[in-house]
């Protein structure tokens, strides 16, 4: 009798242990499983985390809608870009801008830059864009990704009122000191005629290096001659006589980092600004309808 007790409570033991080692065994490999399981859901957030960021790298739309903004290379140039008395910049570009960013689901900010170094701005990424009646030249076309053009210019002499009759003609402003902007088409034009001129920093100090008798004459925009000087506004005592370049003229258009996807986007979006009369109502609120180009 003992022995069988002894032999069924020898049993029992294994059957106790058996289980133990068993629950021990699925312990192990539920904490195996879990440990396992972590790296894993890890690395499926990180690759989702590289691609997305990827995909930043890859396409400038991507960029600007993780970050919220379409940050644009500006100068104060009216009608284009200018500040209103609330210090808000407005004007037929930087309107457009705005415009351009609420369709991509972003906001649009503006950073005034230094337009000589607004190709390095691009690649430095600190703005998107330069949106700011920016001439397509060769040096533009090569290194930017550029929107169509979407409005006609020209490069004129700008003078004070009492001195317009002795220069109404390009050989006749031969003899003048200019004041450029640097790195602007009004620039190039003078180089090309070897006039003297001195380089600042945007179209407005010029005209205030005329007004103020510091340099003879300006060359600027004719778009923004036309608002900026004669009667009525804030250089009355300037007018515009001769341009420069008439008889080749030159175009607006809007420049992005090359290779840059937000300038098809943005052909897209003038086609259709042009098409439901939007384009057109901001260009005639800036009173530069006759130079706007159809999309």
């Amino acid at each position: 009798m003992k022995k069988i007790i002894a032999l069924l409570l020898a049993c029992m033991m294994l059957v106790a242990c058996t289980a133990c080692a068993a629950k021990t065994e699925s312990a192990e490999e539920t904490t195996a499983s879990a440990e396992t399981a972590a790296p894993a859901e890890e690395a499926a957030a990180e690759t989702e985390e590289a691609s997305a960021e990827q995909a930043a790298a890859d396409s400038d739309i991507a960029y600007v809608k993780a970050n919220g903004k379409l940050v644009v290379g500006i100068t104060d140039f009216a009608p284009m870009d200018y500040q209103n008395d609330a210090g808000e910049w407005i004007g037929f570009d930087a309107d457009m801008a705005k415009a351009f960013a609420k369709s991509l689901g972003v906001e649009a900010e503006f950073v005034e830059i230094d337009w000589d170094n607004k190709i390095m701005e691009l690649g430095a990424k600190t703005i998107d864009c330069v949106w700011n009646g920016m001439t397509l030249t060769d040096e533009v076309l090569s290194a930017m990704s550029c929107s169509n053009a979407y409005c006609n210019n020209s490069q004129v002499v700008v003078v004070p009122a009492d001195k317009a009759a002795d220069y109404q003609s390009v050989e006749a402003c031969s003899s003048l000191n200019f004041a450029v902007e640097s790195g602007s088409a009004g620039k190039a034009e003078v180089e090309k005629l070897g006039y003297s001129f001195t380089e600042v920093k945007d179209q407005a100090t010029a005209l205030m290096e005329v007004a103020a008798g510091t340099a003879d004459a300006a060359v600027i925009d004719s778009l923004m001659a036309g608002a900026m000087v004669g009667e009525g506004t804030g250089y009355d005592s300037l007018t515009y006589t001769v341009s420069l370049n008439a008889e080749e003229g030159e175009q607006y258009g809007v420049g992005f980092r090359k290779g840059s996807d937000l300038a098809a986007a943005l052909n897209d979006f003038f086609k259709t600004a042009y098409a439901d009369g939007s384009m057109v109502e901001c260009a005639e609120t800036y009173g530069i309808q006759a130079a706007l180009i159809a999309q």
